[in-house]
């Protein structure tokens, strides 16, 4: 009964919903490309191949995309497996496609979660085994791999707060949707006590951390760095204050920050990478009134010393930057953002990070990081100002913060086979 009232309400909410998502894809781009896949219509899938087991993946964005990566390349290379690949972001589809293309025998984008396109993309697809990439519920897939007979996965499964709220005042219909599940491998100890207050059956739940600890890092070459740094348009020798996967209004406070450290005639400069590129001419606009001198990194290269500030409004350079900063402040955790976004990319890069009191998507690392005084916590653009100009003026000091999160990232790793052997026994029983 459950699933019949989600199948008979999703549609008409779908069809409400539909002016926001379609300007929202019309200001990212790249949508039009194999937009049939969001109803169900995979013509292009090829023949299953003889002898080996299908597996569909299925991770939202640019960072499941990320972190998906070591766990794919262990899967494609098994004997016997093959791999279908499904996003939905024309971001993460971008990704994948450059990266994952050559690996998998489809990459396509989620069919919309009503009766009619899951059915036809699972006669489709035909997987012989489905894995959900961290938040990734949809309750008529999770029905059609029942129905077939087909085991379903959740790796790298968290629960935000706001999530874990939802989820709580619907329990009986989380239990009636979701409940059937094969397995749940959990990004950390937290997440589990929250499935299992949930009422999920603790046999099926594997504590095996986070993946985003386990994607290869390669450390950017002396000449590397010499090539890139004079493109970004910064004076040689200035220290860099990145804004990293920003939010509406962190832009801004980042701004008041710059200037109170320039006013101390601090070799500072700015770069901010907002977690949505399409924000770019809004950012754009802050930074003409701003009166810093910029350049927007989409627009190519610049030359050494004629900015201030470098908004990177591109796609899959993070870990990149990040590694070109003294000082990395982590977005969308100053308020009224609260979900926060990863630091890990600044913890294994070695770079002291400063975050807001909203971290409750990543609140175990937020808290390790803390602990280990790798990160410090940020309320405000008072406190941002005053932590922010210690770190410039303490080089021992930053280097201590980058040397925990180095230590803490490297104590942290292991999620990729916690997770892989789960995954390879049950392709074994199939």
């Amino acid at each position: 009964m459950v699933l019949w009232i989600y199948r008979l309400l999703f549609l008409p909410a779908a069809l409400l919903a539909a002016p926001f998502y379609l300007l929202r894809m019309r200001r990212r781009g790249g949508y039009a490309r194999h937009f049939s896949d969001r109803f169900g219509s995979f013509t292009r899938v090829p023949p299953r191949t003889l002898g080996k087991k299908r597996v569909w993946i299925q991770a939202v964005s640019v960072g499941e995309m990320l972190a998906l990566g070591p766990l794919l390349e262990r899967l494609t290379a098994t004997p016997g497996v093959e791999v279908v690949l499904t996003t939905t972001t024309s971001t993460g589809y971008a990704l994948a496609e450059e990266r994952y293309g050559r690996r998998v025998c489809l990459l396509g984008y989620f069919p919309l979660d009503t009766w009619m396109f899951s059915h036809r993309a699972w006669r489709f697809l035909q997987p012989d085994l489905v894995v959900m990439m961290e938040g990734e519920w949809w309750a008529e897939h999770f029905a059609q791999a029942r129905s077939r007979g087909v085991p379903i996965v959740c790796v790298n499964a968290r629960l935000s707060d706001r999530s874990f709220r939802r989820m709580k005042r619907m329990r009986a219909v989380v239990l009636r949707l979701f409940g059937h599940v094969d397995q749940i491998l959990v990004a950390s100890r937290q997440d589990c006590e929250r499935f299992i207050g949930l009422g999920f059956d603790p046999q099926r739940l594997v504590v095996t951390g986070n993946l985003k600890l386990d994607v290869g890092f390669t450390p950017l070459t002396a000449n590397e760095r010499s090539t890139l740094m004079p493109t970004l348009g910064f004076p040689d020798n200035n220290q860099i204050l990145l804004g990293s996967s920003t939010w509406p209004g962190e832009e801004a406070t980042l701004l008041a920050v710059f200037q109170t450290l320039r006013r101390q005639s601090l070799p500072v400069s700015l770069m901010l990478v907002p977690r949505h590129a399409e924000r770019r001419e809004e950012i754009r606009s802050l930074l003409a009134r701003s009166g810093f001198r910029y350049h927007l990194r989409s627009e190519g290269p610049t030359r050494p010393g004629s900015i201030d500030v470098l908004l990177a409004d591109t796609t899959g350079e993070l870990k990149k930057l990040t590694q070109l900063a003294e000082v990395v402040f982590v977005g969308k955790s100053l308020s009224p953002h609260s979900e926060g976004q990863t630091p890990i990319e600044a913890a294994m890069a070695g770079k002291p990070i400063l975050f807001g009191p909203g971290m409750s998507n990543f609140r175990t690392i937020a808290r390790e990081l803390v602990e280990v005084k790798a990160a410090r916590v940020v309320t405000g653009s008072t406190e941002l100002d005053a932590v922010a100009t210690a770190l410039f003026k303490d080089p021992r000091l930053r280097e201590s913060m980058g040397q925990a999160g180095l230590q803490w990232f490297s104590a942290n790793q292991g999620a990729l086979e916690r997770t892989i052997r789960p995954l390879l026994q049950l392709l074994e029983r199939i």
